[in-house]
């Protein structure tokens, strides 16, 4: 019996202290504006003193591509400082916040005192030594236009590319983007089918933009954009072959839309090569490019930028540089200054943008004498979250098949037309807000998902979008007259269905039509104006060579992309914006490896 005892008391005391070393796990969810409700799920463990061990992402539904940075770091940046209270991540704040809130809530709800680990702790980083690279061809910007660049460079034939993004993470505006891409195929059924080629997207482009767009620019744009998808296609980005369709403000049914959501198809296809390819193409994220140097002859020949630590990173182009770092939609003070349009862009005004659009790029170039042409053509769209200013959360999925309703329950403006028009009748509407409303011929169960990878029934769970049998009930839930909105919308259908037989044309002359809306449940989400595009930008040739204020070309210095002006005009049409980043992004990467 003492040795049964004795053993038991061994066992007893060996599980006691286990159990007082023993961690201790708490699993807890949170929203997210992107995601929605319960978007996030963690679970974090403590020591026995406390300290955190580890933290986890156990899911997340934001948009895949997007919220990685946030994922891989935010946990990352707990255990390494032992504190909730950690800086979100640029470009991935709401998913930053989303996993913030889903720690919080689960050590809260586990009964932790959160008051040790809530305390804010600097984090010192050791500078690294400064260091001096050398590459045929550097790229500064790693989002679409940029890494289109950094790849073609490596197809014809650069031995070594170096790409540097300020951002700690690939992608830019093109990820964020609702992935469409105009192109036509002069030769396809499609085309034929729709009534389209390249020289009407060329005249729509041109005449679009209020003739503002260089001709030349404008047709190396249309002329190579099924070669672009066909491009893409090669290095295994899959489109949705049967979902030709048209963009809000694309004015004609020639977007492609990929399998993926957003742009996180551009980027799964891009780095996959990249990845492929690295002995010649490196990737420098949280590296600032400060600035473009030249030799004593004028021609450019590398850049200085501030490393992910402080240091000085200088880097040597022997053939040339590629500037692709976007636009300055993000940079309140600078779109005040340019805008010659909308009379004021101040920070009422929220942007679809990445937080990294702020315009360096043209500070750098505007320090080398470049020559930048209609800097005050900025794009709005009337398509904006009303809290965060992003497109996610949109509902519809083409121009045909929704209409926009005011806070009155009336449509104000032809949905099918030139984006600047409909955001300027959105301007003029109570609230500067409206309502999409569309019935369930999209989204037959509300599980089928939108451009930006998001179901109708997340959205609605998640208080971003209403859904109701009937337009009646749909009318009280966004707070609109029901009278007002039933006769809107069969005022609507009789035009979708023809109109009567004199012929009569939609009040609003819109001309995109699809079905009647008229299949219940039936959707709608608030919008507001937001800043989505700049289309001013450094003069270029069809090479993608950049020009001086004297009308000289900037030896080797090249620009693609939305930092680039003179293709779009007055208003870019949408869908328009992903092709720019292809075919001037291939043309930089080929220029600037000829050094020519």
């Amino acid at each position: 019996m003492k040795k049964v005892l004795s053993v038991l008391l061994t066992i007893a005391l060996v599980l006691a202290a286990s159990l007082a070393v023993a961690d201790t796990s708490y699993t807890g969810t949170a929203d997210s504006q992107i995601g929605g409700v319960n978007a996030v799920t963690c679970t974090v463990t403590l020591a026995d003193d406390g300290s955190i061990v580890s933290v986890t992402v156990d899911a997340c539904n934001d948009t895949p591509g997007i919220c990685d940075s946030a994922v891989n770091t935010i946990p990352a940046q707990m255990v390494a400082l032992n504190s909730i209270n950690v800086d979100v991540v640029s470009g991935a704040s709401m998913t930053s916040n989303a996993i913030i809130a889903a720690v919080t809530n689960a050590l809260t709800e586990g009964g932790v005192d959160l008051t040790a680990l809530s305390e804010k702790k600097e984090v010192v980083v050791e500078k690294a030594a400064d260091e001096e690279l050398t590459a045929e061809v550097v790229i500064i910007g790693a989002g679409g236009a940029g890494l289109a660049a950094a790849i073609s460079a490596e197809q014809n034939g650069a031995k070594s590319v170096i790409v540097v993004e300020k951002m700690p993470k690939v992608g830019g505006n093109t990820i964020l983007a609702g992935g469409a891409l105009n192109a036509v195929d002069d030769r396809s059924e499609t085309a034929i089918k729709q009534n389209d080629s390249v020289y009407w997207h060329y005249t729509q482009t041109i005449k679009g933009g209020d003739y503002q767009g260089d001709p030349e620019l404008v047709m190396t744009l249309v002329s190579n954009a099924w070669d672009g998808v066909q491009w893409l296609k090669s290095m295994g980005m899959e489109f949705n072959e049967d979902a030709i369709f048209t963009v809000t403000g694309g004015l004609w049914e020639r977007a492609h839309k990929p399998v993926m959501p957003c742009g996180t198809g551009f980027f799964d296809t891009y780095t996959r090569y990249i990845d492929a390819h690295s002995d010649v193409i490196k990737v420098m994220l949280n590296t600032k490019a400060e600035e473009i140097t030249t030799d004593e002859n004028g021609r450019v020949n590398g850049i200085v930028c501030t490393g992910e630590t402080g240091n000085t990173v200088t880097i040597s182009a022997t053939n040339g540089v590629v500037v692709a770092t976007g636009g300055f939609s993000k940079n309140v003070a600078m779109r005040q200054t340019y805008d010659t349009i909308w009379g004021t862009l101040d920070e009422t005004v929220k942007s679809t943008n990445h937080e990294g659009a702020t315009g360096d790029g043209v500070k750098m170039m505007q320090k080398l004498g470049a020559d930048f042409i209609q800097m005050g053509n900025i794009q709005l769209l009337p398509l904006g979250d009303p809290v965060t200013g992003s497109l996610s959360g949109n509902i519809e999925h083409n121009v045909e098949t929704r209409v926009f309703i005011n806070k009155e329950g009336n449509r104000f403006c032809d949905e099918g037309g030139r984006r600047d028009d409909m955001t300027n009748a959105l301007f003029a509407q109570t609230d500067n807000t409206m309502f999409i409303v569309m019935d369930s011929d999209t989204y037959p169960t509300g599980d089928e998902l939108n451009n930006f990878g998001e179901t109708a029934n997340q959205l609605v769970e998640a208080g971003r979008a209403y859904k109701a049998d009937t337009l009646e009930e749909l009318a009280e839930q966004i707070g609109v007259p029901a009278d007002a909105l039933v006769a809107a919308i069969a005022e609507y259908n009789r035009y979708c269905e023809g109109g009567d037989k004199s012929g009569e044309k939609d009040e609003f002359g819109r001309s995109l039509f699809a079905t009647p809306i008229d299949n219940g449940p039936f959707y709608a989400a608030a919008r507001v104006p937001t800043v989505h595009h700049t289309m001013g930008g450094v003069r270029i040739d069809s090479s993608c060579r950049v020009y001086n204020e004297n009308g000289e070309i900037i030896p080797g210095l090249y620009a693609a992309g939305e930092v680039t002006g003179g293709i779009h005009g007055a208003n870019r049409l949408g869908g328009n914006a992903l092709t720019d980043t292809v075919v001037f992004g291939r043309i930089a990467g080929q220029s600037a490896v000829n050094g020519k």
